[in-house]
């Protein structure tokens, strides 16, 4: 008993939980916009649910209608999530590139040590 406690307040698990949770709270804020979206759209170019298209006898709206939520949804995850944290992965890097080129302290007095014998040999 005392390992499958162990096991459970194991962080991994812990923070898997918390995303599971965190990801059906955001896939209902998602599905939200995804409707006003729709809405959107069927205040443009008329009404956006095609559950009701056939081609011939076999009834393809449903198909159609979950094909057009995955593509809003897909540029809703792209443009607010995947998009923003790389430009920020992007951003760190930089600074990290910027940081390792600038010389350490060590480096400095090293070269004005060497700048000081070298005036105090002329």
């Amino acid at each position: 008993m005392k390992g499958f406690k162990e096991f459970l307040m194991r962080g991994n698990l812990m923070d898997l939980a918390i995303a599971v949770i965190i990801g059906g709270a955001f896939g209902a804020v998602v599905s939200t916009f995804t409707d006003v979206v729709l809405s959107v759209i069927g205040l443009i170019g008329g009404n956006p649910d095609f559950s009701t298209v056939r081609l011939g006898p076999i009834l393809i709206g449903p198909f159609i209608n979950a094909v057009v939520s995955f593509v809003i949804i897909a540029a809703i995850v792209y443009f607010g999530i995947i998009k923003p944290l790389a430009a920020m992965q992007n951003l760190r890097k930089k600074e990290e590139a910027e940081e390792a080129a600038a010389p350490t302290s060590e480096e400095l007095l090293t070269e004005i040590r060497d700048l000081l014998k070298a005036q105090s040999k002329n």
